[in-house]
């Protein structure tokens, strides 16, 4: 999974994920949160109301996802229009924690996989 700014592709890193990878067998991995994971990478640099579009080269696309962003502490919820959300117009260093979920198709409450990847902004 990456992330596209003004045509610059940046990369994320992969957090907490759990993934069946056959009947009986599955593979977890749980990490810290955003903020502790990112702490001694770079921010990426965008401009205040810069939009931020979201990749995935991944088949098949997960069926559910949901955007958190974290501020000193405070976590929102940040809607997505087509894989893409906007920058906040005040200055500081954001966190965003992008998860991402395949559901079953026959059984609404089970997961077949989930991943949360995480990016941190200035």
């Amino acid at each position: 999974m990456s992330i596209e700014i003004d045509g610059e592709t940046c990369e994320t890193i992969l957090g907490s994920y759990y993934w069946d990878i056959s009947k009986g067998k599955s593979e977890c991995v749980d990490t810290t949160g955003s903020v502790d994971l990112l702490k001694d990478k770079e921010p990426v640099q965008i401009k205040a109301g810069e939009k931020i579009k979201l990749k995935m080269d991944y088949t098949p696309k997960p069926n559910k996802i949901h955007l958190t962003q974290i501020k000193n502490g405070e976590q929102t919820e940040i809607e997505l229009n087509d894989n893409q959300f906007t920058a906040p117009d005040r200055k500081g260093i954001y966190y965003y924690d992008y998860g991402v979920w395949w559901m079953d198709e026959e059984d609404e409450n089970l997961s077949n996989g989930d991943a949360v990847r995480d990016k941190s902004y200035g």
